[in-house]
């Protein structure tokens, strides 16, 4: 996941941004990653492997159980494309839950493209420790300009770290520039409902300090533009509020140390967001799903 600060001029709750956009979005995301007070909250109420949303068995399960999940459902839409001799992109890999996951499960190659230096070096000493650097590859660098030729991967894959891109037209592009003739791209990502206003959720995104969500609607039309004409949308929003609903638990449940890794300060402001993301859910300005494409 990768997150960005500054306001955008959107005319709705996705519109693209300008290249400038974009650079401030990775600028930002990068920022916001490489705090402790951040590393220390995804560690803390994630469990430090996967830091995206869960696919939950019922309503007081583990997020980390829950998250582990998704990997495993995003990874059964394609999983014909896995094998020893495939290879994989992870956009915005974080931690690198999901690379170990798809190298220790199917035996492919993984290059895991992350912003955040201090994520990167997390994720490359727990390869190493598990014996599977020879199979991942981390690559410090953003997904706006992903540093591989043309048509080189199977698989294209990311878990909520698109929405935080400054431009979704160029990333979206970049995706499919790199994804091999008969590749194929999953991802998952948090979206704004079409019919969403922009300031109903704006107070939503400054924990994160992203600018905006694209939404459906958008994400359609951008897919289709960048010649990934295939598009299966499995539609889990009841999943995004039962995760925000763990969260807000976990984080009231949390006793932070005043010299602790989550600094108090930052706890309270989490405490003070999160039910900003349940109600959003409950008011159906939150979209989340499965995305699987093809061209």
């Amino acid at each position: 996941m990768a997150d960005q600060g500054t306001e955008t001029t959107e005319s709705g709750p996705g519109a693209a941004a300008t290249e400038t956009g974009g650079a401030r979005a990775a600028a930002a995301a990068r920022a916001y990653y490489d705090s402790s007070d951040v590393d220390a909250f995804y560690d803390s109420f994630w469990g430090g492997e996967d830091i995206h949303i869960g696919i939950y068995a019922h309503e007081h399960e583990q997020v980390a159980t829950a998250s582990r999940r998704t990997v495993e459902r995003v990874a059964a839409k394609v999983s014909h494309l896995l094998g020893p001799d495939r290879t994989v992109l992870d956009l915005g890999s974080g931690y690198g839950g999901a690379a170990r996951y798809l190298a220790e499960r199917f035996g492919c190659r993984v290059t895991a493209l992350n912003i955040s230096e201090e994520q990167n070096r997390r994720h490359r000493t727990t390869n190493a420790e598990r014996g599977l650097d020879g199979l991942i590859e981390v690559v410090t660098g953003s997904f706006d300009d992903i540093p591989f030729p043309a048509e080189h991967f199977d698989v294209v894959w990311s878990q909520d770290a698109l929405c935080h891109s400054g431009d979704p037209a160029r990333t979206l592009g970049e995706a499919a520039r790199v994804l091999g003739p008969a590749g194929e791209f999953v991802f998952t990502d948090i979206m704004a409902s079409d019919d969403t206003p922009t300031e109903a959720i704006r107070p939503l995104l400054t924990r994160l300090a992203a600018p905006a969500l694209s939404t459906p609607g958008q994400y359609q039309k951008l897919l289709s533009q960048v010649g990934l004409t295939e598009v299966d949308f499995e539609e889990l929003s009841r999943q995004l509020r039962i995760h925000y609903t763990r969260l807000t638990e976990e984080a009231q449940r949390f006793h932070a140390e005043p010299d602790g890794a989550v600094s108090p300060g930052y706890l309270a402001k989490v405490r003070e967001n999160l039910p900003l993301w349940q109600r959003a859910c409950r008011d159906g300005l939150l979209v989340w799903g499965i995305y699987h494409c093809r061209r």
